[in-house]
């Protein structure tokens, strides 16, 4: 459990309070600010440094989710959001309290967010409800895909994730 009163707060570049795009249904996204990634061509490069965007805490992002009876759920786009995992799993827990899912957008891959090893990254992961993974590719571009800016980029619900885990122990 993460106490959303303990936890550091969010560093994000920005946030869009109702989104059609960014996932299922009517999201609140958060983009996360600092990125190791660098993705040639990535729609948010004002989101790489990680010193830059502004603080945010855990609640205050939840009180302004609970303001909007329409919601799906949060999305947590970049940045790369398992660069603030701790803080991010207190808004994952508030978020599914309220009944509402969790999409979370990164540039590295399902297993190598498994091999990182890391508790805040495993539990973000548990909260998750749909990963969209893997490093944008200019190359791969596709603006025809749902959710995805290149077709390396994988949609990974939780039964996918587990196909995956359960081949990557064998």
């Amino acid at each position: 459990m993460c106490d959303p009163c303990l936890t550091p707060p969010l560093r994000l570049s920005g946030i869009v309070e109702e989104s059609i795009v960014d996932g299922p249904g009517l999201r609140f996204v958060l983009f996360t600010q600092g990125c190791p990634h660098h993705c040639k061509g990535c729609h948010n490069p004002q989101t790489h440094s990680f010193s830059g965007g502004f603080l945010l805490r855990a609640e205050d992002v939840l009180t302004r989710m609970q303001e909007d009876p329409l919601l799906a759920g949060v999305t947590f786009s970049g940045g790369e959001p398992f660069e603030q995992a701790q803080a991010l799993c207190a808004v994952a827990q508030g978020v599914r309290r309220m009944g509402l899912d969790v999409v979370t957008f990164t540039g590295y891959t399902y297993e190598a967010l498994l091999r990182r090893a890391d508790s805040w990254t495993d539990r973000l992961l548990a909260l998750t409800d749909l990963l969209i993974d893997g490093p944008y590719v200019e190359s791969l571009r596709d603006p025809e895909l749902r959710f995805r800016g290149s077709s390396n980029q994988r949609e990974l619900d939780r039964a996918a994730r587990e196909r995956l885990r359960l081949r990557m122990a064998s």
